[in-house]
């Protein structure tokens, strides 16, 4: 499944950059749509909830995925809202950590490595912090996390 913007692009490669070609884009564009096969809409729920349920990506992740591949801002604020809206961040991180088989960590090193994948996830900075306080990981290791960040260091 593609959006409208991904599928305009990879076909706007393909055919001749005159007046005709923009035609023949927009005709099948049009016909996909008539036919329901091409709908950002159902392509942007169908995207998020795959992420979430089988990836168990976080909210700002798929957002920006979504963003990326040409959907429309509010078709993409419906579909997270809609995917998102009822959804257990931290039991999703934890649920991520799991699926990614990533542990406890034992030292700073470590402890930044998971922050960072929890990061490049999608989930937000309160519910990582949240989680390594339960996962006991020292003030010290937690400090120099918050150093990186304001540093601007981490990723």
């Amino acid at each position: 499944m593609r959006s409208e913007a991904e599928l305009r692009r990879l076909m706007k490669a393909r055919v001749e950059p005159d007046g005709r070609g923009e035609a023949a884009i927009a005709a099948v564009v049009g016909r996909l749509k008539e036919h329901g096969y091409l709908d950002d809409q159902s392509f942007a729920e169908t995207y998020a909830r795959l992420r979430q349920e089988n990836q168990k990506l976080g909210e700002r992740r798929v957002r920006q995925a979504l963003g990326q591949r040409g959907v429309a801002p509010e078709i993409i604020s419906e579909a997270i809202e809609a995917r998102y809206g009822q959804t257990n961040e931290e039991a999703l991180a934890r649920e991520h950590l799991e699926r990614k088989r990533i542990r406890k960590p034992e030292n700073k090193r470590e402890t930044a490595r998971v922050m960072r994948r929890l990061v490049t996830a999608g989930f937000s900075t309160g519910v990582i912090y949240k989680i390594l306080r339960q996962w006991d990981v020292p003030d010290e290791a937690l400090a120099a996390l918050e150093n990186l960040d304001e540093d601007g260091h981490g990723e």
